[in-house]
C-alpha cells in the first residue's frame, strides 16, 4: 500500500532519452549474455560431460560391491583400493560419513566414473581439481573422465549431511599405466 496514491496518468509521461538509452542498454546486454552463457555451455572446456539415471540405493550399491569384490588391488585400513579396467564402469558410492571405495585409475585412460548416494545428498568436490557435483539418493550421475595428472585426489562432501559431514572424505589415485 503506498502512502499516496500515483498522480493520474503517471504512465502516459514521456520516458526521458537518457533512461531510454539505459534501459536498451540494460536490455541488450540481458540478450547477450544469454545467448552468451548458451554459447559458452556447448564450446567452454569446463562443462562436465554427464548424464543421470534413476536407480535404487539398494541396486546401485549391488553394482558398487560387484566391483569392489573383482578389482580390489589392496586395503587402506578398512577401505578397499580398486583398480577397475580402462575404458570400465567405476562406482562410487556416498553414504554417511564415507566415499566408497576408493579409486585406482590409470593416466590417460577413459572411464565412465558413477556415482550415487545410498542415503543422504552429498557433495561430491574433487581436489585439487576442483569438480563439484550434488548426489542424491535413487539418482546415479555418470561422469566421462580421462585423468591427465598422476598422484593422490581427496574426495570431500560439500553439502552437508549431518554431524559426521566433515569426516566425509575419499580418495582417488591416478597412476602411470605399469
Amino acid at each position: 500500500m503506498a502512502i499516496a496514491s500515483p498522480s493520474a496518468g503517471w504512465w502516459k509521461e514521456p520516458i526521458h532519452k537518457v533512461e531510454l538509452i539505459w534501459i536498451i542498454v540494460a536490455f541488450l546486454w540481458g540478450i547477450a549474455m544469454f545467448f552468451m552463457m548458451i554459447y559458452w555451455h556447448g564450446v567452454g572446456s569446463q562443462n562436465l560431460s554427464n548424464e543421470a539415471y534413476r536407480t535404487t540405493p539398494a541396486d546401485f550399491a549391488a553394482k558398487v560391491d560387484k566391483m569392489t569384490e573383482a578389482y580390489t588391488v589392496r586395503q587402506e585400513g578398512a577401505f578397499p583400493v580398486v583398480r577397475p579396467p580402462p575404458g570400465s564402469d567405476v562406482y562410487m558410492m556416498g553414504r554417511v560419513y564415507m566415499w566408497w571405495p576408493m579409486l585406482e585409475l590409470v593416466k590417460g585412460e577413459t572411464y565412465r566414473l558413477h556415482l550415487s548416494s545410498i542415503d543422504l545428498q552429498h557433495g561430491f568436490s574433487l581436489q585439487p581439481v576442483n569438480i563439484n557435483l550434488q548426489v542424491h539418493p535413487g539418482y546415479e550421475m555418470v561422469v566421462t573422465m580421462t585423468p591427465n595428472q598422476t598422484g593422490q585426489f581427496g574426495i570431500v562432501c560439500n553439502e552437508y549431511c549431518g554431524f559426521g559431514h566433515h569426516t566425509m572424505t575419499g580418495r582417488i589415485y591416478v597412476v602411470d599405466n605399469k
